[in-house]
């Protein structure tokens, strides 16, 4: 395995220079698409860019596909929502289908929710989706729960301040 230890401020370019196509292998691997691949390897070096400053590396392609492989969650999350709201979009009547222009926002919008569910901590997430997709009051979450109505209510709360969060960042 090569090893390139960078430590220049500036030596983005030569990371993107020296690891590029390994990493668009790597992801290829991984996705099936060359495509795909090309798209998140160049996704991880923006990633890389709108940091502060490139840390000291001993491992750069370490330090790279920790990158990407977020990157790959994320694709394969969205591809997954995008599939179930196609899904869901066939089995409307005609009449009733959004534009197409409609379900690009739909999508966004349950990408942008689902990233906002995803940062919260689990049982936040949990409260909150009890309370909005299965009507449970804050008792009967708590019982479900197996803690109290305060901390219940201190969950919904978390989650409804990131949804309204969320709201203002779009």
């Amino acid at each position: 395995m090569v090893t390139h230890v960078l430590n220049e401020p500036g030596s983005v370019e030569d990371l993107y220079t020296a690891h590029l196509s390994w990493l668009q292998a790597w992801l290829r691997r991984r996705l099936g698409d060359p495509f795909d691949a090309a798209d998140l390897a160049h996704d991880t070096f923006l990633r890389v860019l709108t940091r502060q400053a490139l840390p000291l590396l001993h491992e750069p392609r370490a330090y790279l596909s920790t990158i990407a492989r977020g990157l790959v969650v994320d694709h394969w999350r969205r591809r997954e929502l995008e599939q179930a709201w196609l899904e869901t979009v066939a089995s409307l009547p005609e009449a009733e289908a959004p534009s197409p222009e409609s379900r690009m926002l739909f999508l966004e919008a349950l990408v942008e929710i689902d990233r906002m569910l995803d940062s919260l901590k689990p049982a936040v997430r949990t409260a909150f989706l009890l309370a909005q997709l299965d009507g449970l009051t804050c008792p009967k979450i708590a019982a479900q729960m197996g803690v109290s109505l305060a901390t219940v209510e201190r969950y919904i709360a978390k989650a409804l301040r990131a949804c309204y969060a969320m709201r203002f960042e779009s």
